[in-house]
């Protein structure tokens, strides 16, 4: 198996600085109350609620886990236990990558290690995953973040990052799908590519064989992506299984804690949606998986929404932990069992 290259200086001092960032984002949040009152309230929550938490993250999951089986089944059939586990091994890379699209690059050598599809089949499903989450993202937090600006009163700096953050996952959604229906536009390059290093002495006809295989990977990738994005059963049992996730089961979450700290959120029905919106800065690279950005962010909007701060500080870090982090920690486990040495995509 090839060697892993080793990361510049340059690069190694930008991780630890976004690190930094996180780590000082999350700290800034979390010292904004009082951590003596703030668990003295937690612990006043009810057994009932805690039971409730506990089933609306289980049927989040499982809904998270549907949307990979959305876009495998047509491909390669698998089960929920494979489903679940290529979810999780994605979401804990992730966490340790910039940005949620920089973490879906793994996502093809996730897929080919835990279903054994071949390299271009597993190319196209990570991408049409990746983009109509995107898009789907995109769409749901502009009408959130439309409603908001029409009927609350958050800054100008707040509309602007969430504008910012929202738009950048249209774009992405919309660059990654037409780019994966139109992958043999790179064709001719491909070909210029292979003339050029076949003038190489001793190892250039070699090189030149390889490289002249990109022609074959593009061809099966782009019959496999076209088929997906154009199969509407993709696209409906996708956003059925992505409703449930993103917008549904972390609204309920948020709901009941809420409930339970005595906050009455009015409209209840909005709440879902201004989280879609206050979750959308996880896209921009600033901290890995956005940690601490995130929960900057959305208690922000929350105390614009009229959330006193004490109690949506909580509210949004138990969430944020409950959907996103301890899911990522789990993921740790699966990725042990990653075939490393059978992940290259010429084979």
């Amino acid at each position: 198996m090839d060697s892993v290259p080793r990361r510049s200086p340059r690069a190694l001092a930008l991780t630890a600085l976004q690190y930094g960032v996180a780590v000082a984002a999350l700290a800034w949040v979390v010292l904004q109350v009082d951590p003596g009152a703030t668990l003295a309230r937690l612990g006043r929550v009810d057994a009932p609620t805690l039971l409730a938490l506990l089933a609306v993250t289980l049927v989040g999951l499982g809904a998270r886990f549907s949307t990979w089986q959305a876009v495998m089944a047509p491909v390669h059939p698998v089960g929920f236990r494979t489903a679940a586990s290529t979810d999780l091994i994605v979401n804990f890379v992730n966490q340790l990558l910039p940005s949620r699209l920089s973490g879906r690059v793994a996502a093809p050598f996730v897929l080919r290690s835990q279903t054994g599809m071949a390299y271009a089949d597993a190319a196209a499903v990570s991408g049409v995953h990746t983009g109509v989450y995107a898009v789907y993202y995109g769409l749901t937090a502009a009408a959130g973040l439309a409603v908001a600006v029409a009927l609350t009163g958050l800054s100008a700096g707040l509309v602007l990052l969430l504008g910012l953050s929202t738009g950048l996952y249209l774009a992405a959604g919309s660059v990654v799908l037409l780019a994966g229906t139109n992958l043999k536009l790179l064709d001719p390059l491909v070909a210029w590519l292979a003339g050029t290093v076949a003038r190489l002495p001793r190892v250039g006809d070699r090189a030149a064989e390889r490289v002249r295989g990109l022609l074959a990977f593009t061809e099966a990738s782009t019959e496999s992506f076209r088929r997906l994005v154009a199969d509407p059963g993709v696209w409906g049992r996708y956003a059925l299984g992505w409703a449930v996730a993103l917008v549904l089961a972390p609204g309920l979450r948020v709901l009941l804690l809420f409930g339970a700290l005595g906050v009455a959120f009015e409209p209840a029905a909005l709440l879902p949606l201004y989280l879609v919106t206050a979750y959308s800065v996880t896209l921009l690279p600033l901290t890995p998986g956005g940690i601490g950005v995130t929960e900057a962010t959305a208690t922000a909007v929350f105390v614009a929404l009229g959330v006193p701060g004490e109690v949506a500080v909580p509210v949004v870090v138990i969430d944020r932990t409950l959907g996103v982090y301890l899911p990522a920690v789990a993921g740790w486990y699966p990725s042990l069992g990653l075939d490393l040495s059978d992940l290259s995509p010429g084979q």
